[in-house]
């Protein structure tokens, strides 16, 4: 490894790589996340695929690109680039928002031929006309010299000439002053069945290193400061999969074998690939021909003893909502995952948001309350997933998971639980023949039904959609009866608030203004709360997990403060759950409905204009 030019120390960077959607920038920006994470770095990525699945070649709507951050703590994707990597005219035109001047941009010179820059609608070729001279513009013939290597050992033209993403990230790795072994060895294993195209990339990707090493271009190279981690076993992870093994966990813990019934949706999907893969723990899962059919496959699953889950995006939680309601009218366990994306209707499959929030509170017919979850982060996302399997088996009630896509489909450093060390999970199974057994009879502190097993001997009863008996479990169209049933269900949804964890307050708690935020945005409010308590000024933040219901001392802690900022990527539904449940409060907003995350210096700026 050559240590001639100057080596700059810094604690992160942020690296995007950007294409058209054949370009591999996902498999780059996966390969230089996970060496990182090897090399000791922090990681949080953000794949930004194009809403379009066949969108024309060359063209904005057909950009993919793959964020990056490294570093010593990165709970954020990072506001801007400090290299941006753009295979094509498109790419860079599409992004060039997001780099800071003075960052390194490097692009493919073959790409900008005149067609493809009228197609990404430039009048002129910004390599050579000046507009980019606020940059460190590095411009190598990438598709040539990629090409040239990889038909030099035995590759044919036509995917040579694909090679060109390895060639960059070799660039890339050089840059940030990693070595090739560990790349190397991601290769190998993402290309195990094909040994012959991974010696190939390998030596595309060693030509990029040694290409960058050569040129002055490159007159210095960054060292990444590690991140400080506690002691265990860590790996990238994520938010999807980290989903399936918070229910794969829970499903060893609390005894009962997993059952997932879902049908294909972006961005959930990676769930059922995940849980599909480990059969040998039990899990059982079944693709259903639509949604509606998956959700009742697993209330059927339900019923007989399973911890049941499905799993969905936006649109396919409006297919299943009818099937919601016999969940909890016949009060079975089941965990309905949301990864929310940006709606309504189809909307922009590929993009994120939170605006499922209502739909997780009242999308259903008759007074059909469930208790809803949000995970913050990917790496949240597994325990987030293990604690609605837990309230949902322990409450016989269903449980709305809500995580979205950028966590759902990013990733982070995630430490491996031992699955002993996660809380119980004691699921209220009625025993053979219990002399005391009746189908609606409650515990008279949490109001929770016990779970009869189908086949369990002495524990004959009806169950269904039609209204039942208090304690016995007749069928009923008795008024009073109903209206108790009905307020018990709602009782029982909102005593877990007396289960779940007190709401935390970080940042200056002795504030007047609280930032309020919930979901997968907490990474980018946290951050901009600590930067505006850097420059002396004083706020409060909370970020919010339990939804319905919400931690037993919201109102008191909400008591404490002059101002209330609620922050959230939709036009106001949880800021309008507040005023619902917590009126007594006055509350002011901020809204982002684009498809994308909050940046830092947005809430940095809206922070200071509330103060």
């Amino acid at each position: 490894m050559s240590t001639s030019k100057q080596i700059i120390e810094r604690d992160s960077v942020v690296v995007k790589f950007v294409g058209d959607s054949g370009d591999g920038m996902q498999l780059s920006g996966t390969l230089f996340s996970d060496a990182a994470a090897l090399a000791g770095n922090d990681i949080a990525t953000f794949p930004d695929y194009p809403a379009e699945i066949r969108a024309p070649h060359n063209t904005i709507a057909g950009v993919s690109g793959f964020q990056v951050h490294i570093g010593k703590e990165t709970k954020i994707i990072g506001d801007k680039c400090d290299v941006l990597v753009a295979m094509n005219p498109a790419s860079l035109k599409a992004n060039l928002k997001w780099i800071d001047k003075g960052a390194t941009i490097i692009t493919d010179v073959d790409a900008y031929d005149e067609k493809a820059l009228e197609k990404a609608g430039y009048q002129s070729n910004p390599l050579t006309d000046g507009s980019l001279s606020s940059y460190k513009l590095i411009t190598p013939p990438i598709s040539t010299l990629a090409q040239e290597t990889a038909t030099q050992y035995g590759m044919d033209t036509k995917n040579a000439a694909r090679t060109k993403n390895m060639f960059c990230l070799g660039m890339v790795y050089y840059i940030f002053n990693f070595d090739l072994d560990t790349p190397g060895t991601l290769i190998d294993k993402r290309f195990k069945k094909k040994p012959d195209v991974a010696k190939v990339n390998k030596k595309v990707l060693e030509a990029g290193y040694n290409f960058a090493e050569t040129i002055e271009a490159f007159e210095s190279r960054f060292q990444i400061s590690n991140v400080q981690l506690p002691k265990g076993r860590y790996r990238n992870i994520t938010g999807n999969i980290a989903t399936a093994w918070g229910l794969l966990a829970a499903s060893e813990r609390s005894g009962r074998d997993l059952f997932l019934g879902s049908y294909p949706i972006t961005p959930a999907t990676e769930i059922l690939i995940e849980i599909a893969q480990h059969k040998s723990l039990g899990a059982k899962v079944f693709q259903a021909e639509d949604e509606i059919a998956g959700i009742c496959s697993a209330i059927g699953a339900s019923f007989a003893g399973s911890l049941a889950v499905t799993t969905t995006s936006g649109p396919g939680l409006s297919l299943k909502t009818e099937a919601v309601g016999l969940a909890v009218m016949t009060e079975l366990p089941i965990v309905i995952v949301d990864v929310q994306r940006a709606g309504p209707s189809t909307g922009m499959p590929t993009k994120s948001e939170q605006a499922d929030l209502n739909m997780a509170l009242y999308g259903r017919n008759g007074e059909a309350p469930c208790i809803v979850i949000a995970a913050s982060s990917s790496s949240d996302c597994f325990y987030a997933a293990y604690n609605a399997a837990k309230y949902a088996l322990e409450t016989m009630t269903p449980v709305i998971l809500l995580t979205d896509g950028k966590i759902g489909q990013g990733s982070e450093l995630f430490r491996i639980p031992k699955v002993a060390d996660l809380p119980a999970i004691n699921p209220p199974i009625v025993q053979p023949n219990d002399p005391d057994f009746k189908p609606y009879r409650r515990d008279p502190e949490t109001l929770v039904r016990g779970w009869a097993i189908p086949g369990t001997e002495g524990l004959q009863h009806r169950i269904g959609g039609l209204e039942k008996t208090d304690i016995f479990g007749a069928v009923s169209t008795d008024p009073l009866n109903h209206e108790k049933m009905v307020n018990n269900r709602y009782e029982k949804v909102m005593r877990l608030a007396n289960r779940i964890p007190k709401q935390e307050v970080t940042g200056c708690v002795d504030a007047d203004t609280l930032v309020v935020s919930w979901g997968g945005t907490k990474g980018s409010v946290e951050t901009a709360v600590k930067e505006v308590n850097k420059t002396g000024k004083k706020v409060a933040h909370a970020h919010f997990s339990y939804i319905m219901p919400l931690p037993s001392n919201t109102a008191e802690i909400f008591a404490k403060y002059k101002k209330i900022l609620v922050c959230e990527l939709n036009t106001g539904q949880f800021v309008g759950y507040l005023r619902a449940t917590h009126p007594d409060f006055k509350y002011l907003q901020y809204n982002k409905v684009q498809g994308l995350p909050f940046t830092v210096s947005e809430l940095v700026t809206v922070i200071n204009n509330t103060l």
